[in-house]
């Protein structure tokens, strides 16, 4: 049954589109039948089963194939592919899992959509498994007013697309368009997105289209060349979105893409890794997601997580860019890391001064094209054209906690100047669930593989991963398959009331500084302080380990992060590590 693709292909293309260009699904319609369509050059026998039966798919052209039967929503329903039961990959729910049937959704949108502008967005980041100890959607929707009232203005999720067994980061999704069946489901979800528009919170949702989970891949390859052998990644097989026959894959993303958009009144995407995407053709996968999205909604945001320092992502197509909202910048959290910590491990060995974080107040690319010691290579390009509010900065977030052996947050005694010098940036500001009180629960790195290879696999190369370093080779490394991983990581909402109340103060101090580039960025690498000055404010550091006199303009203290600094003589007297918002 295998189709005659390049025939086809020669043919041309038909004025109503290509088939693989029409929704790939199953869709419900008012009369009680569903729309199902899938692509399946690969199938040598394919069938549809659903109430019971088997039935024959219309060959529409170029290996999509489609049917309408009897199946109102909440209908299981499967694909036959030569004789083996599989998923829909375009399934919108999963109620058994990955290897379960999937079941036909008529999608019920939240509370409509929420629109935030990128300068007054305050970014949460949570995972919802650990955000609550039931670990649901429905459960997490209980603690988002409480985020609204200190000031944070969207919360983003770490991804919920299907992945095996019931806990994860999220980031070995398998179903691109099914909310995990273990937080709930896409009902739950949209249940989740309507609190926190009532709240007045935008929902952003945390998307990998970079790679897919492993026990995904040979079911998705049963169907057609969803993977090439051009590139791989770090996790997984690449997504073909240059080789043969990868027009209908970058549709299955971007139809994903819009839907959470369109369907869920998802308010924006955060793209995982894009720079772990290769795509050579004329527009990049990143760009027709942004463009996709945009033309759906056109004030939904899409925000990279770029690893290239690279301001083509956030410019304008216009002028040659991919067309993303903002990105984030890991290099601000790293030079406050450093600062605090004095680690020089991996890529940490490049940062420590404050020198760099002048310069990261200025445009977080602290690589902008200079040589990177830790690449070998010069990295980055300058990002002068590309407005501060388009970067998300951060002091923490799930890879730079996460991806410590212990999966340790910052030290405490760094927290409050860490959160004063990343809550007052001119650039947008994200928290990572807890940072807001001082939790003290780690985020540990957990999964749940339902395939003993993929699980041993894990363990072992996270155990690789850390054998190098002297500090850990006398601890166990926990265990990712573990459940006692997991429960460790789940958040104890035990709380430093002085630090709750300093974030309170901080965001709404954000909330009277003028938006843009800062005026003036001074700093003195041997006396360790740094001064920014916005408008009418100063920001003033004091990143030594003992108290300090900084020099100030300002004569009033509007907030600090330790006690009640004097100013005298054009200096505010600072404990250690602390700051001080002077006007």
């Amino acid at each position: 049954m295998r189709t005659e693709l390049a025939a086809e292909a020669s043919a041309g293309n038909s004025a109503a589109g290509y088939p693989w260009e029409r929704p790939l699904g199953a869709f419900p319609r008012a009369d009680g039948s569903t729309e199902f369509r899938v692509w399946a050059p690969s199938a040598e026998s394919l069938a549809l089963r659903v109430g019971g039966a088997d039935l024959a798919l219309e060959d529409a052209g170029y290996g999509v194939y489609e049917a309408v039967a009897e199946a109102p929503p909440g209908t299981d329903y499967c694909y036959v592919v030569n004789g083996e039961r599989l998923p829909d990959p375009c399934s919108r729910w999963q109620p058994e899992g990955l290897r379960g049937p999937s079941r036909v959704l008529s999608p019920a949108r939240g509370a409509g959509s929420l629109s935030v502008s990128l300068d007054e967005l305050v970014l949460y980041e949570l995972h919802v498994g650990t955000f609550t100890r039931e670990g649901t959607f429905e459960a997490a929707a209980a603690h988002l007013p409480r985020l609204a009232e200190i000031g944070v203005t969207a919360i983003e999720i770490m991804p919920v697309a299907e992945f095996p067994g019931a806990r994860g980061w999220g980031y070995d999704g398998v179903y691109l368009s099914a909310a995990q069946s273990s937080y709930g489901g896409p009902s739950g979800l949209a249940r989740l997105i309507g609190a926190a528009h009532e709240a007045g919170l935008a929902v952003i949702l945390d998307v990998v289209y970079n790679h897919v989970g492993t026990s995904g891949v040979k079911a998705l390859e049963s169907f057609g060349p969803y993977f090439t052998e051009k590139y791989e990644t770090a996790w997984g097989r690449a997504i073909n979105y240059d080789d043969e026959l990868c027009d209908p894959v970058r549709e299955w993303v971007l139809q994903s893409a819009v839907r959470w958009v369109r369907d869920f009144g998802i308010d924006g995407l955060r793209l995982d890794a894009i720079h772990a995407i290769v795509d050579s053709s004329a527009e990049h996968i990143v760009a027709a997601i942004a463009r996709r999205v945009h033309e759906v909604r056109p004030d939904a945001l899409v925000i990279a997580e770029s690893g290239m320092n690279d301001p083509r992502v956030m410019r304008t197509r216009e002028d040659g860019g991919w067309g993303c909202d903002a990105a984030w910048a890991d290099d601000f959290h790293h030079c406050l890391r450093t600062l605090f910590t004095g680690e020089r491990e991996g890529y940490y060995a490049e940062f420590g001064r404050v020198a760099q974080l002048a310069k990261a107040f200025h445009r977080p690319h602290v690589h902008d094209g200079d040589y990177s010691s830790f690449r070998r290579r010069r990295f980055g390009a300058p990002a002068e054209d590309v407005p501060p509010e388009r970067f998300v900065v951060f002091c923490q977030n799930h890879d730079q906690v996460g991806n410590r052996a212990f999966g340790d947050r910052l030290p405490p005694e760094a927290r409050p100047l860490a959160a004063f010098c990343t809550l007052l940036a001119p650039f947008v500001p994200m928290l990572f669930m807890g940072e807001e009180y001082g939790e003290e629960a780690p985020f540990q790195f957990f999964s749940d593989h339902i395939d003993w290879e993929i699980a041993e696999a894990t363990r072992d190369g996270r155990r690789r991963e850390f054998a190098a370093f002297t500090e850990f080779r006398e601890e166990e490394i926990p265990a990712p398959q573990s459940s006692d991983t997991f429960e460790r990581s789940k958040l104890t909402r035990s709380e430093d009331p002085s630090l709750g109340r300093l974030y309170g103060e901080l965001l709404a101090a954000r909330r009277r500084l003028p938006a843009g580039d800062a005026d003036e960025i001074a700093f003195d690498e041997d006396a360790r302080w740094l001064r920014v000055r916005r408008g009418e404010f100063e920001l003033v550091c004091n990143f030594a380990g003992a108290p300090a006199a900084v020099p100030c303009d300002g004569t009033t203290v509007e907030l600090s992060t330790h006690g009640a600094p004097r100013v005298s003589d054009g200096r505010v007297e600072l404990e250690a590590f602390a700051g001080a918002l002077v006007a």
